[in-house]
């Protein structure tokens, strides 16, 4: 079954060109195409609502943030990949903080688009390395050092060495030779300890301290 995708770009040959390319895809295919987000809201009442969107920053009327938090309000399952030009940090971090669980640059070749659109959807999040980079570098200096402020048990320690990998829960599980229930006890522990909310914020911890290379 194909994992169902709608483009919001007010640049209409750029989503055109992109929902042609995603059509070679046999894993995904575009429902339909909006210009902004108030786009998008008007023809959700009349269409399907999909799996993931790929949205855009810089736009008219209702831009990417303010789509991204409306989606986390209305429809929190979607998956939101941002797809825009904006390699800053504040942009990449403040739509984290608004729930993209992914982000890509536009002139992301096709191939790197399908991986990401395939990741995404098996581990739940997608960014390339470049988007990694400043993330992590955005935590600072003043960053927790887990080491001597929190007690974490070799266990935990483990699964946040594997957090950065590109393993599901499930992977997790059998390379820890326990069961997905157990992972996620680990999981919910480190995220209460460390009040972090998401698997990309256990990653960027992982790495900021020294847990994982």
């Amino acid at each position: 079954m194909k994992r169902t995708i709608v483009i919001i770009d007010d640049h209409i040959l750029i989503a055109n060109a992109l929902s042609s390319i995603i059509s070679n895809f046999n894993q995904f295919e575009v429902l339909y195409v909006c210009e902004n987000g108030l786009d998008f809201q008007e023809k959700l009442k009349s269409k399907p609502i999909p799996d993931i969107v790929l949205l855009d920053i810089s736009m008219p009327v209702m831009d990417g943030f303010e789509t991204a938090k409306w989606l986390k309000e209305t429809h929190p399952n979607v998956l939101i990949m941002a797809l825009s030009m904006q390699d800053d940090e504040q942009s990449l971090i403040k739509m984290i903080k608004h729930s993209a669980k992914g982000y890509m640059l536009k002139n992301v070749h096709p191939t790197e688009l399908e991986k990401g659109l395939n990741t995404l959807v098996k581990n739940g999040h997608y960014f390339p390395e470049w988007a990694a980079s400043k993330i992590f570098t955005s935590i600072g200096d003043d960053a927790i050092d887990a080491a001597s402020k929190l007690s974490l048990s070799d266990r935990e320690v483990l699964f946040l060495k594997y957090t950065v990998t590109e393993m599901t829960y499930k992977q997790i599980a059998e390379k820890m030779f326990c069961s997905p229930r157990t992972i996620e006890n680990y999981r919910d522990s480190l995220f209460e300890k460390l009040e972090l909310k998401t698997r990309v914020g256990l990653a960027v911890f992982a790495l900021k301290n020294g847990y994982a290379e």
